[in-house]
């Protein structure tokens, strides 16, 4: 039997991010997923080494890689777009969960409890799933860092409400990891192998 899951998920490289901004290199969907990896794995380290949280790293990083598989069949609809009002936040959710289920669907059936609590969240799950939307928001706000040093100012006030957006999480997680980690992002190459 044919089955297309993997050929449909390794499409998130032709999935481009931040549509309506002048961006000065594209970011594909590829490219955010693994960054949100990185940082999730990141979160769930400072939380069992840091915070003393008893946490499935390799669970999280599990979670991270698919978080927005869903996109590969929506595209990357802009936040301001997304978050609208409330009616198209909640359509656009329920968008989101028939393309997952569409892609759990593209799986034998021997492989679906591998995946199934990777497309379709679990109530249990909620902090590994808060860490990362965590881990989300901090690689948006890495790409408006990087853009604006670049010299694009169009990213200018999405790195403020990305900013805004962390800040209201209010997690120790992510507040370790923006102070011991985020000046990085900001410094040359040459600085970075000091």
């Amino acid at each position: 039997m044919e089955n297309n899951f993997y050929s449909m998920v390794l499409r998130m490289k032709h999935v481009n991010r931040w549509g309506l901004m002048r961006n000065t290199w594209k970011e594909s969907l590829s490219e955010h997923t693994l960054d949100v990896v990185i940082i999730s794995q990141a979160l769930a380290v400072i939380s069992k080494k840091r915070l003393g949280n008893d946490i499935d790293v390799s669970r999280v990083t599990m979670l991270a890689l698919f978080h927005d598989a869903s996109e590969i069949i929506t595209g990357d609809l802009p936040t301001t777009i997304k978050y609208f009002n409330q009616e198209i936040k909640t359509a656009y959710k329920n968008i989101e969960q028939e393309a997952s289920k569409k892609l759990l669907n593209m799986l034998p059936e021997d492989f679906k409890d591998e995946y199934e609590d990777a497309f379709i969240p679990k109530e249990s799950d909620e902090y590994l799933w808060r860490l990362v939307k965590g881990a989300d928001r901090i690689s948006a706000l890495i790409k408006c860092i990087e853009e604006e040093d670049a010299g694009n100012h169009e990213f200018i006030l999405a790195k403020k409400a990305q900013f805004e957006s962390i800040k209201q999480m209010q997690m120790k997680e992510i507040d370790i990891f923006l102070e011991e980690f985020l000046a990085g992002f900001s410094k040359p190459l040459e600085e970075l192998n000091d």
